[in-house]
């Protein structure tokens, strides 16, 4: 629903289309709200779900098959069972709504968002939570991308699923609610016409930003993929000139002390003086302590800074219960790892809080929320280190840049992406990519980036109560129907 196909008119590959998701979802209601039974209503919503869901991470195939040897039968089937697991939220929403009863334009489009809200909200959370691919991350470029600054990517997503009620019913509409469906697809353009309100420059800092694209089958080879790493980025490292060099997703793909001889210490040496540090993806920890995927950051004068994952990939970085036997088909190294502590502190560099997130960490916009709270300075920009070469040149690099962009309007802070294939970007604060690297290519992106100090209304929210003004919005809505229902019959 949120991904369009590259030969709709106008649209480029792996770039959303806000009306698209828009016109999609006001099908669904369309057909859903002329259903005789709850059962109908439901299976429609599945098979909605299943298939847009399908279409949005159908790449998982390409790292089960291509690079885990899993059968290809195998894999199709782990990806449909998958979408099909996590469309039944969305089936529970559609149910949920014609099981309600009769309801007028306005409520039953407030109930609809609602409901809707609440299956993005469980699917985004529940088992660890995967949103890839949440309605909301069509409206990075759309009419509706001002609400991001107020009510992030679900909020967002909940105002256009009102919209899609509404124009699925619209001949039902009053002039009232017309009025209203006018009003919010233009309000947040008003609202952008002022510039950034809620943030303040906190000037400039030059980066420089490493894009291996060594090859994902070699990548933990010792003969070929490790050594290759480890001497481009050493050298990238060593003859960087930008006050900030940014390495990415293990980049180094050994633990430190299994590294050859000299080689982290001549890194730590390298940015021990002068005017440069360095934010390097590396494995750490030990068989007895366990491993965490890990940033570590390296700067004159100081202690060496370390930041450890919190929210690990299932399958990838720890092996949910009863799945073993699952893994076990993959030629894939996974294995356990420990989570770091949600709001880890910045890296503190020329005046500026890099706030480091690794992979798909910047899905989670409420957890990366949680570091505008307690006494520690907010972020003045987002670091993201990314390996994606598990899912090779698909739309799934297109799909990982709209969600690092709709962190950086949410919170109104730069979001700079090192990555090892792509997609290695500088985004400003306002959501727009000023400067990239072309994918699967060997190269380094040079660039200047401006942080922000300030809050936006969402990041003040949901530094200090999460999603819950959310979940509270679509149970209080939903328990609302439920009771009127009850008095209607």
């Amino acid at each position: 629903m949120a991904w369009p196909l590259a030969d709709v008119p106008g649209a480029q590959a792996g770039q959303p289309l806000w009306w698209l998701q828009l016109l999609s979802l006001a099908g669904l209601a369309w057909v859903v709200q002329r259903q005789p039974s709850w059962r109908r209503a439901a299976l429609l919503g599945w098979l909605f779900a299943t298939a847009w869901l399908t279409g949005t991470f159908w790449w998982l195939f390409v790292s089960m098959h291509t690079y885990g040897g899993l059968a290809a039968p195998l894999a199709a089937l782990a990806v449909l069972a998958l979408a099909a697991f996590l469309a039944l939220y969305y089936a529970a929403a559609c149910a949920a709504w014609v099981a309600l009863g009769w309801m007028g334009p306005v409520r039953g489009a407030t109930v609809f968002a609602a409901l809707w809200t609440l299956a993005e909200l469980a699917r985004g959370n529940w088992f660890t939570g995967f949103p890839w691919g949440a309605g909301g991350y069509a409206h990075t470029d759309g009419l509706l991308a001002g609400y991001a600054p107020w009510l992030g990517v679900y909020g967002l997503g909940a105002v256009a699923a009102w919209l899609a009620m509404s124009l699925a019913r619209v001949q039902a509409c009053g002039r009232l609610q017309r009025v209203a469906v006018l009003a919010l697809l233009t309000l947040p353009s008003v609202m952008q016409m002022g510039g950034s309100a809620h943030t303040a420059s906190t000037g400039g800092l030059q980066v420089a930003l490493l894009q291996g694209n060594v090859p994902q089958d070699e990548k933990f080879q010792p003969g070929t993929g490790v050594p290759l790493a480890l001497r481009w980025y050493g050298e990238q490292l060593r003859d960087a000139r930008a006050a900030l060099v940014v390495a990415p997703e293990t980049a180094v793909p050994m633990l430190p002390q299994q590294l050859p001889a000299g080689y982290w210490s001549a890194l730590e040496q390298r940015f021990a003086t002068g005017s440069q540090a360095a934010l390097v993806g590396i494995p750490l920890g030990s068989f007895k302590d366990g491993y965490t995927n890990s940033v570590i950051g390296l700067r004159p004068g100081a202690p060496v800074y370390r930041f450890d994952k919190h929210h690990l990939v299932p399958f990838g970085e720890f092996i949910p219960p009863l799945f073993k036997w699952f893994t076990d088909l993959m030629n894939i190294p996974l294995g356990d790892f420990n989570r770091g502590e949600v709001g880890q502190p910045s890296f503190e560099w020329q005046g500026q809080q890099l706030a480091p997130n690794i992979c798909y960490e910047d899905l989670f916009g409420e957890e990366l929320g949680a570091r505008f709270a307690g006494a520690t300075p907010a972020p003045t920009m987002f670091v993201n280190v990314s390996n994606i070469g598990w899912f090779g040149n698909t739309v799934a690099i297109d799909q990982h840049l709209q969600i690092s962009r709709m962190r950086a309007l949410e919170f109104e802070r730069p979001m700079i992406r090192a990555t090892n294939t792509g997609a290695t970007v500088i985004i400003d604060h306002r959501g727009v990519v000023t400067h990239s690297l072309a994918r699967h290519t060997r190269g380094v992106l040079t660039g200047v980036v401006e942080g922000r100090t300030g809050a936006t209304p969402f990041a003040r929210w949901v530094s200090r109560l999460g999603l819950w003004p959310l979940w509270a919005f679509g149970l209080l809505v939903v328990g609302w129907a439920a009771w009127s229902a009850r008095r209607r019959r």
